[in-house]
This record gives C-alpha cells, sequence and structure tokens, in this order.
C-alpha cells in the first residue's frame, strides 16, 4: 500500500499532536471523499500503530495509513453480521495496554450518529487516554456535493438530525415524529431508507404535505453518489423504483428545492443551473 506523506513545510507550519502510545484517537473520516479529511485526521493515520475502521471509510483513505499499520474491520452494517459494540471498544482498549497507539477511524463525525460517546466512555473507565478529532458529518458534506444547502434564509432557519434506525436495527421508539414535523423546516435523517414507507407515514400524519420535496442521497461524495428527488408521498416508492442502495441520507423539506441552482457538481458535467431555483429573486440580494 502506497502512503502519501504531510509535506515537510506543511507539517513545520501547524502544529500537529504527536500521536503517542497508549493512547486512542478517535477520529472522522468525513462522508467519503478523502480530500474532505481534516489535517488532524491525515496526521493520525501517518502515526497510529493500529487503524481499527468503520465500513463506511472509502478504502482510498486507508491508503493515507503508514505502511506498518495494521488495519482492522470494524464495520456495523444493518441487516449485516456485524462486530458487537462492546467487542469493538474492547479491542481498542487491549490494543491501547500493549502501548499501541490506536486510531478508532470513523465515517463521518465520530460523534454524530457515529457511536464514539459510547467508545469514549468505555476508554475512561478503563483509564485508556484519548483524542477526538472532529469530521466532516455526511448530513453537511453529502448535502453539500448533492447542491443542497441544509439552511436558507429564504426557507429556514432551523435544521434537525435524526437516526432512521436504533442499535437494534429498528425505527427508534424515542423519536416523536409528531413534533419532529411540525418543528422543523427542514429534517435530515441518516440510516433511515429501510424505513423511509413508516418515516414518511408518520411525518405525513403529523402534517407534512404528500407533495413536500424530498431529497435521498446515496453513497454521499463518492463517485457512486447518485440523488434522487422526489416527494414525501412518493419517496418510498420511487427509492425501490430507481434502486436505491444504501448508505443513504433523507433530506425533507423546500431546501431541496435549491438543488436546481445549486448543483455544482452536474455542472461541471455541462448542465445549466438555474440562477432563480425558488421563481421569486429580491432585487437587493440578486445584486448584492
Amino acid at each position: 500500500m502506497t502512503t502519501v506523506p504531510i509535506p515537510a513545510a506543511l507539517r513545520a507550519s501547524i502544529p500537529l499532536p504527536d500521536f503517542e502510545g497508549g493512547w486512542v484517537w478517535l477520529v472522522g473520516a468525513g462522508p467519503g471523499d478523502p480530500g474532505l479529511l481534516t489535517l488532524h485526521a491525515l496526521n493520525a493515520l501517518q502515526q497510529a500503530d493500529v487503524v481499527v475502521h468503520d465500513a463506511l471509510v472509502d478504502p482510498s483513505i486507508l491508503k493515507f495509513a503508514r505502511p506498518s499499520a495494521v488495519l482492522e474491520f470494524a464495520g456495523k452494517r444493518g441487516g449485516k453480521p456485524s462486530p458487537k459494540q462492546r467487542d469493538i471498544s474492547l479491542r481498542l482498549i487491549e490494543h491501547a495496554r500493549k502501548g499501541k497507539r490506536v486510531l478508532r477511524l470513523k465515517g463521518g463525525d465520530p460523534f454524530l450518529f457515529g457511536r464514539g460517546g459510547e467508545e469514549a466512555l468505555a476508554l475512561v473507565r478503563a483509564n485508556i487516554p484519548f483524542r477526538v478529532v472532529p469530521g466532516i458529518t455526511s448530513g453537511i458534506g453529502g448535502l453539500a456535493y448533492a447542491g443542497i444547502p441544509p439552511t436558507h434564509r429564504d426557507i429556514n432557519h432551523a435544521v434537525t438530525f435524526v437516526t432512521g434506525h436504533n442499535s437494534s436495527g429498528e425505527p427508534p421508539g424515542d423519536l416523536n415524529w409528531t413534533a419532529l414535523a411540525q418543528g422543523s423546516p427542514v429534517i435530515v435523517i441518516y440510516m433511515g431508507l429501510k424505513h423511509l414507507p413508516n418515516i414518511a407515514a408518520e411525518m405525513m400524519r403529523a402534517g407534512r404535505s404528500h407533495a413536500e420535496p424530498v431529497a435521498i442521497i446515496s453513497h454521499a461524495t463518492t463517485d457512486k453518489q447518485r440523488v434522487l428527488e422526489t416527494t414525501l408521498g412518493s419517496a418510498a416508492v420511487d427509492a425501490v423504483r430507481h434502486d436505491i442502495a444504501a448508505p443513504a441520507l433523507i433530506v425533507v423539506g423546500e431546501v431541496v428545492r435549491l438543488r436546481t441552482g445549486l448543483d455544482w457538481l452536474s455542472a461541471l458535467s455541462g448542465r445549466k443551473l438555474d440562477g432563480d431555483p425558488l421563481g421569486a429573486v429580491q432585487p437587493d440580494r440578486a445584486t448584492a
């Protein structure tokens, strides 16, 4: 495996911490595109002795690891055999107690639906020192690559991130879908594709329109990214019809309409963007 080093001039100009033996770093790898790695994440990869990584970490990101690093897969995928969370935490502790520099590499951000808090608490109980390196979560980076802003001052001043399933893979029973549907203009749902029929039905029962715009983003920020634009009433059927695969984000709200003007990836391939996707340009803002 070829390792891509951090340029010496960059390392000299930025205070990057040393990765000491016996420590565990909980690091976010971002939503997929290796260009979205932080410098701290890259620094960790190039010092770690052991990299315990998730299924959602793009293989190209692992190429940044030092050649002698041991790569251990610890992916958890819904509906498939997966390591138990307790076993993953024990593995981190075991490596650290051997004096290894242990990198727990997670897709997105470790503290946003990444179980990083659970693993960090296990380390605290075991008296293992740790560092947390945030990553770009897919609810931000994935939406940006789809040309959908989570907030827009003409549409919404709030956005809610929710999970589409709990630790057992079922719809979370403690989520008040009625309150969410009535209180949040834009809702971004992680890992909700399997339960999309139930989620959409709950929202419409709470008063959201069946015609409300929805986007489903599959494999966000990677070369396999697909974006399906649909409506709340048709989303579940359309996802099956168009063979949309997990991992996928679901975005509910009027901000989805902005994609006709902000789909910059398609513009790179020649798509002409709509400068007035809402059909209501305000002169003072258009000329600002």
